[in-house]
């Protein structure tokens, strides 16, 4: 299951594209939603990696 977190990302940012496409605005007016995506993101995989090294023998 965790190799296919990389498409979390992906999705997410699909599905905004096609939410700000459907009310006709653009990538710039859209930008604060991918950059909170991609910050979402982020943290959550730095804190998976942290729970992996901390539970690792």
């Amino acid at each position: 299951m965790i190799k296919l977190l990389f498409l979390l990302p992906l999705i997410m940012c699909g599905a905004w594209y096609a939410y700000i496409r459907q009310y006709g605005w653009g990538i710039k007016q859209g930008w604060k939603g991918f950059s909170y995506i991609i910050g979402f993101n982020v943290v959550l995989a730095a804190t998976l990696w942290v729970i992996m090294l901390l539970t690792q023998r």
